[in-house]
């Protein structure tokens, strides 16, 4: 992997420092002047070998930062705004800088002062340019991956990680500890490779196995099993921070987020190339399209949380609505780079990364991959054959479409207005067909007790808008024998104005002279002549009567502009009076779309249409139109026949209404993506294109045209991902399957390879195992195979003192690791010694919870479950993630938040844990079924107890164990001691 190109960076450092490079001022010369002052006082303490709170003075972008307080140590041109001046001057003890040793002199600060009021000057060499951006770069993680030289064998080794290993441990004075029993082997093999215990008969053939290769078997039994995706899934949940909820004020649910569960077990037990793993979900629907994996991978970019009051209450236009989708895009881009490379690239977003070679417009490169997309459900069929036959009829459905619409237009040119108000009215009727009456009348005023009180109600469109037409719906009211056209005016005029005191108006229609007849429910329309305004009113100069009063009363009133677009959908009311009584009457009620249906029979009005057409442009036009229309017809209703959609929730080009649009409105353009200086939305910089970070040999802009589309950008990041040349993506993987083998990575920051993450222990055999993946097939399953069949792996976790000593934390592996199982583990482990576990796998998720106000911001009841439901007994990997409350039970335990990037778990103990596995409502209802189970296997306690510990632990209990556990089991009954076992530490840890 080469640097990044010299001239480049000096071209960024100079813009973003333009002090840099010129001549001094005023007599101040940087080098023989200031230097020398930061090199006698301060650089010992804040340069290249130590930065201590974070700062470094040996640089002017480092200076120009402060380190790690937010206030810089170098402000051009603000003496008062320096930290360094105000250090330096300071009297106090606590605060002067340097703290030990002579304070400056006065003479020194002057020229600091004076340096710092001509702007700070501090011209870089061509050489220090050089040197920053080699320290910058001379990082492990960016350098290419070059194969290692295999340390020499020996008779422990098995494989050749455990040269590698051996080597290690010699130079630190340290050997591996002995081979761990069978009985611990093959339960600490189980556990890792499919989460679940292993029943007692299989312990004792693989104890009784004489086969050389038996462990070997057993490793590919177990790699073979359906079980084995279910629980590596888990895993890669975690770290792609996989929920079931939107997060945020209103955490309403997903319920189409399982297919991208469902689609990483099936790709892990399929052992699918990581490659391909990797660009399913970053562009699965564009590199792979017709297939099921392309669709369903997609839940990689929308499984994080999404703010539903910004995206689906707040337009995008607003300040509120931009900061929710920056942050929409920060995380697929955060998601994105943490997951596959191991970078925290999201700090690049309001300035340079302060650590790593990562520019700020790489981060926005990256954000403008995915510019186009949101987080929405798409249908999809998961036969492969519907797909197709599915998208051949949409695309003859589209063309017969186009040329309805060439007919209709001609006909429109020939015969104008006249078919144009048909067809208006034709909408109508087909949308009142089949439509029943609403409790949701509409607008109704307050009562009158003449009827020349005049009232008027009017909308608010918003904004100034042209109207074609405005449309007025009676209502329906049983009251007193009135029905249809309850409440419309006698007398009425509808104007428009641009301020809502309607002090200038524009005349629509004027019935205020004669009585207008009972319309029923007969929409009226009333052509509105291309006038323009904001606000729409309707007032009544002689009301209708109701009972010995008099009242008016609309059921909807829609604003049409020339493309058919009702402008008053969803429009604010205001009105003289209302008698608000909802759910029936509301002035809201006026512009929500529900009225009673028309009275217009669609039949006849279809009957007018043609005779129409028929006397204007002739039979044979219109003919060829029939003849589309029922060719259009068949096609639709071999569509119906075809079986219904699956719906998955992807990142995806979203077409909607309301204000969550999405792009589809655009065709799927991406949104402009500008560099936001500090983040601000509210300043946008300029517009950058899609691309990835320039520091990698790779290519990083990608070669695409200004106006790529959406598709595009994610192919090219995801080949660009998973580039052979890409070191970060092959180690970030091996690193993380490590890690659930020994409970810690070679690299202990599994999402940060960076300047602020964890150097690997063995860096050597990091590259190894990154090559080896990344050149054999890409397989998960023989690197899973490869490290549980060393010798390393196969070590005993007994501790020896001698080495504790030496390597407290066992980064050397002079032992394996005691691990805590995790939460979902522990809970199938529950269930399967209990004889309640359900193996059945896939589909929508179990819920263990009640939702409460699920139609506003849903409330997850967690003791309102039973947790005697059969369906909540499947395996952990299919429960309901919730994000605002988390599982009682499985939040003592350790399980992960699905707000954030969980590279690795928490791995607490506490008293809540023991309380919890004691007392939750699970462990007793499990308890109970627990001892329903081995009440069979005996009929004594003794007997019982012992093959209680055959199912939970694989042994036999000691003399001392199966005597203390009788007199409890005689005592306080069979169902309290399987709690107590279910208790124990040999439970949920693993040797």
């Amino acid at each position: 992997m080469s640097l990044l190109n010299l001239t480049t960076a000096c071209s960024i450092w100079i813009l973003l420092y333009p002090s840099l490079g010129m001549a001094s001022e005023q007599g101040i010369d940087f080098d023989s002047q200031i230097r020398p002052i930061l090199k006698q006082h301060c650089i010992s303490c804040h340069g290249p070998e130590k930065q201590k709170g974070g700062l470094r003075l040996d640089n002017p972008v480092d200076a120009r930062r402060g380190g790690d307080s937010e206030l810089p140590a170098v402000l051009p041109k603000n003496v008062e705004g320096s930290q360094l001046l105000v250090r330096v001057k300071s009297k106090e003890a606590d605060t002067r800088m340097p703290p030990d040793g002579k304070a400056l002199e006065e003479k020194q600060i002057a020229l600091l002062r004076q340096w710092i009021a001509n702007g700070a000057l501090w011209p870089v060499s061509e050489e220090d340019k050089k040197k920053e951006e080699l320290r910058r770069m001379d990082h492990w993680a960016w350098k290419s991956m070059q194969k290692p030289v295999l340390p020499p064998k020996s008779d422990w080794a098995r494989n050749e990680i455990d040269r590698f290993i051996e080597a290690k441990l010699k130079t630190e004075k340290l050997n591996a500890s002995k081979e761990a029993d069978r009985r611990t082997l093959i339960r600490r093999l189980y556990f890792d490779l499919v989460g679940l215990p292993p029943k007692p008969e299989e312990i004792e053939a693989f104890l009784k196995d004489g086969d050389p290769r038996a462990y070997e078997k057993l490793v590919d039994k177990l790699l073979a099993s359906p079980q084995y995706g279910e629980r590596w899934a888990r895993h890669w949940l975690d770290v792609v921070h996989f929920g079931e909820t939107h997060g945020y004020d209103k955490d309403k649910p997903r319920p189409n987020a399982w297919p991208y569960r469902d689609y990483v077990i099936r790709s892990l037990n399929q052992d699918k190339p990581y490659g391909r793993f990797v660009q399913e979900q970053i562009a699965g629907d564009v590199l792979f399209p017709g297939t099921v994996d392309g669709i369903e991978a997609l839940g990689f970019i929308s499984a994080g949380p999404w703010d539903f009051i910004g995206h689906a209450e707040l337009p995008e236009d607003k300040i509120d609505g931009k900061v929710a989708r920056h942050l929409d895009r920060d995380d697929m881009v955060a998601n994105t780079m943490s997951s596959f490379m191991s970078l925290t690239v999201h700090c690049a977003q309001c300035h340079n990364h302060k650590f790593d070679p990562i520019l700020q417009e790489d981060y926005y490169r990256l954000q403008a991959v995915f510019a186009a997309l949101d987080r929405a459900d798409q249908a999809y069929d998961a036969d492969p054959r519907v797909a197709r036959q599915r998208s051949e009829l949409q695309k003859r459905e589209g063309e017969l479409a186009q040329e309805l619409k060439t007919w209709s237009n001609l006909l429109l040119q020939k015969i104008g207005k006249p078919l144009a108000d048909l067809d208006a009215r034709l909408i109508q009727a087909t949308k009142a067909n089949g439509k029943s009456l609403r409790p949701e009348y509409g607008y109704h005023s307050q009562l009158a007790s003449e009827p020349s009180s005049v009232k008027w109600v009017q909308i608010d469109l918003r904004t100034v808008v042209t109207l074609d037409r405005v449309i007025l719906y009676p209502c329906y009211d049983d009251f007193n024998g009135i029905g249809a056209g309850f409440g419309f005016p006698v007398r009425f005029r509808v104007e428009l104005a641009n301020e809502p005191e309607f002090k200038n108006k524009l005349l629509i229609a004027d019935q205020t002279v004669s009585d207008f007849q009972n319309p029923g429910l007969k929409p009226v329309r009333l052509p509105a002549g291309n006038k323009a305004g904001r606000y729409l009113r309707i007032t009544a100069t002689k009301l209708a009567l109701r009972q010995g009063d008099y009242n008016f009363a609309l059921a909807e009133v829609e604003a049409v502009d020339a493309l058919g677009k009702n402008l008053a959908a969803k429009a604010p009311v205001t009105a003289l009076d209302s008698i608000e009584a909802p759910t029936r009457w509301a002035k809201a009620n006026l512009t929500d779309g529900i009225y009673p249906p028309s009275s217009e029979s669609a039949v006849d009005l279809r009957a007018e249409r043609e005779k129409l057409i028929r006397d204007k442009a002739g039979q044979e036009i219109l003919e060829s139109g029939q003849l589309i229309e029922k060719k259009q017809a068949a096609i639709r209703i071999q569509i119906k026949a075809l079986p219904p959609q699956q719906r998955a929730y992807i990142g995806c080009v979203y077409s909607g209404s309301g204000t969550f649009v999405g792009t589809g409105a655009s065709g799927g353009l991406p949104r402009a993506i500008h560099i936001l200086p500090r983040g601000d939305v509210t300043k946008p910089g300029k517009i950058v294109g899609a691309g990835a970070i320039s520091a990698f040999s790779l290519s990083s802009s990608f070669d695409l045209p200004p106006q790529s589309n959406e598709s595009d950008r994610r192919a090219a990041l995801a080949k660009w991902l998973t580039d052979k040349e890409n070191p970060l993506v092959w180690r970030s993987i091996a690193n993380r399957v490590w890690q659930y083998h020994f409970g810690k990575g070679l690299v202990d920051s599994p999402n940060d390879f960076g300047r602020m993450g964890q150097t690997p222990t063995h860096p050597e055999l990091l590259d190894y195992l990154a090559i080896q993946f990344r050149d054999n097939g890409q397989s998960i399953k023989e690197l899973h195979r490869l490290i549980v069949n060393s010798a390393t792996y196969r070590q005993s976790s007994e501790s020896r003192p001698e080495f504790e000593k030496r390597d407290a934390d066992n980064r050397y592996l002079w032992r394996q690791n005691r691990r805590k199982l995790e939460a979902e583990a522990i809970r199938d482990a529950i269930l399967f010694v209990s004889g309640q576990l359900d193996f059945s796998m896939g589909g929508p998720s179990f819920q263990d919870f009640v939702i409460e106000k699920p139609e506003h911001s849903p409330h997850y009841e967690y003791q309102l479950y039973d947790p005697e439901d059969p369906k909540s007994h499947r395996r952990s990997v299919y429960r309901f993630v919730v994000r605002s409350k988390s599982q009682p039970f499985m939040a003592a335990l350790d399980c992960a938040d699905p707000a954030l990037s969980v590279d690795k778990r928490n791995q607490t103990l506490s008293p809540q844990q023991a309380l919890a596995l004691l007392n939750n409502r699970l462990s007793l209802v499990m308890a109970k079924h627990f001892a329903d189970r081995i009440e069979k296997q005996g009929d004594t306690f003794p007997k019982r107890i012992d093959a209680a510990y055959q199912m939970a632990f694989g042994r036999t209990p000691t003399e001392t164990e199966r005597v203390e556990l009788t007199k409890y089991a005689e005592k306080y009954g069979l169902a309290n001691t399987c709690r107590v076992i279910l208790n124990l530490n040999e439970f949920i840890f693993v040797d």
